[in-house]
């Protein structure tokens, strides 16, 4: 069994898939120091995180079933430091908490949080709604993120609130057993949240010198608006989850929309900053509180005020031809991969076929 048993649990959109893909690269480097990143079969640890949470997910988890037993026991077999990560387990209920810590028993247990301030986490949290067929407009998502007592509220701060994960993780562990890595401002020298992410796991940042590929890039207003309304189409068809993940999510959103330069950043609504600074005084009175270690700056956790004069890009209100153009090169993107496909009446196409049939039809 590992000796010890770092538990990375996110929060989603702190640069995450950034560390799991670094992790994964660097896997027989990190094992020649005794550190392991037991990723298995599948490349990740998503659908052992999946399994833990107990989360539909777009219809995949019942093909995650009893993965989080085989993680478990991969890390039995391990030696040294073992390595877990996946931002999904920040939405871990107690219960579930339980049972984590106890199946990776008697290895010494650590928690890792990444942590990024709140200003910057909303808009990132709405886009990867709307990624995930989300429909519903940034203010009214930004209305309800204020009410934690709303459905949507109480699914955001469990995975976003500082207090409200580490409430739930920490509750069986020693402070200096649990680690907050503050997520550094932009301007930050490159590198600087894997090196604090070194330090929370007790890795040597030489110990895995191949730097990571893999991102979850933001895209703009006007392509969040354009994307927002494609899934409003979209609702009117049938087209299945795994076909959506494929058409939307990769190839017009990662591939095509965030392969360019953001013309209009997402930002909180300028009006919010005042409530943005309350939820980073609560944080970092809790921090304080705790004693948990911090690796970073708790200031980091602040929001950064925009520039007097910044104007504020409304995705609700996007320039309709900014909204056209995005929605143009998603169109080529899905022409092309069309033509790329060696069979033209496969099954993928011949669904689509049908989606684009029931669009006229409305």
């Amino acid at each position: 069994m590992a000796d010890v048993v770092y538990l990375h649990v996110g929060s989603p959109k702190t640069g995450t898939t950034y560390i799991q893909d670094r992790l994964a690269l660097n896997r027989s480097q990190l094992a020649r120091h005794d550190v392991r990143y037991p990723i298995g079969a599948r490349g990740d640890m998503f659908h052992a995180a999946l399994d833990l949470v107990e989360r539909p997910w777009g219809g995949m988890l019942a093909e995650a079933k009893g993965e989080w037993d085989a993680l478990v026991k991969r890390t039995r077999r391990a030696h040294g430091s073992v390595v877990i990560s996946h931002e999904i387990l920040a939405g871990a209920t107690s219960e579930q908490v339980e049972r984590a810590v106890t199946s990776l028993a008697p290895a010494e247990i650590h928690v890792v949080l990444t942590s990024r301030d709140v200003a910057r986490q909303v808009p990132a949290e709405w886009q990867e709604r709307l990624k995930h067929q989300g429909r519903m407009t940034y203010r009214k998502f930004v209305r309800r993120v204020q009410k934690p007592r709303t459905q949507l509220g109480r699914s955001f701060w469990q995975v976003q609130g500082v207090t409200e994960v580490l409430g739930r993780w920490s509750r069986q562990l020693p402070p200096d057993h649990v680690h907050v890595v503050t997520v550094p401002q932009p301007g930050a020298p490159h590198g600087e949240l894997w090196r604090r992410f070194c330090r929370a796991v007790d890795i040597d940042p030489a110990w895995a010198p191949l730097d990571g590929v893999r991102r979850n890039p933001s895209i703009g207003a006007a392509e969040s608006s354009m994307l927002r309304q494609l899934n409003s189409r979209l609702r009117h068809t049938d087209l299945e989850d795994g076909d959506y993940r494929a058409l939307v999510r990769h190839l017009i959103v990662h591939e095509t929309l965030a392969a360019e330069p953001v013309q209009q950043r997402l930002t909180l609504p300028p009006d919010l900053y005042d409530w943005a600074d309350e939820v980073f005084d609560s944080w970092r009175e809790w921090i304080e509180g705790s004693g948990v270690d911090v690796v970073g700056d708790v200031e980091d956790l602040r929001p950064v005020r925009p520039a007097p004069g910044e104007v504020w890009h409304d995705p609700d209100r996007a320039r309709p031809r900014a909204v056209a153009d995005s929605a143009l090169d998603a169109l080529v993107a899905v022409i092309v991969e069309a033509a790329r496909r060696e069979d033209p009446d496969d099954q993928l196409t011949a669904r689509v076929g049908k989606v684009a049939r029931r669009l006229r039809e409305r």
